[in-house]
């Protein structure tokens, strides 16, 4: 049976959430690939809600670079979330793709990026009501 997934928005959102708080605990447990991970997963629900929200054609796309220039074409101010978007992605693919293992994860990093996720997904929640 094919899998349908959800256009609606805040179902986005609502995973999204849950992988945040899932970073947020692994973080606190110094797991530091399962939070980048996390963190990664949750800008990608959010700008997918958000962009879904604007009637983008979902697709899949892991890479938060890609999704924040979508985003762009909506919202200019997107724009100065590219490095911390491009940073995050990193996680994502150096925790599922053993030939892109990262040299070794620095937790101020990874708070660093919390903060920038946390920024991103605030502003996301204040565009789509």
């Amino acid at each position: 049976m094919a899998h349908k997934e959800s256009l609606d928005p805040s179902a986005w959102f609502g995973i999204g959430d849950k992988d945040l708080k899932r970073a947020r605990l692994l973080l606190g447990a110094d797991d530091l690939e399962g939070a980048g991970f996390n963190l990664q997963q949750a800008v990608e629900k959010y700008l997918k809600g958000y962009l879904l929200s604007r009637g983008w054609k979902l697709k899949r796309i892991h890479d938060l670079d890609v999704l924040v220039r979508y985003a762009i074409q909506y919202d200019p101010s997107f724009a100065g979330f590219k490095p911390s978007c491009q940073k995050i992605t990193q996680y994502y693919f150096e925790d599922r793709y053993p030939e892109m293992m990262p040299p070794e994860l620095d937790k101020k990093d990874l708070v660093e990026s919390l903060r920038a996720a946390e920024e991103i997904i605030a502003k996301i929640k204040t565009l789509v009501k």
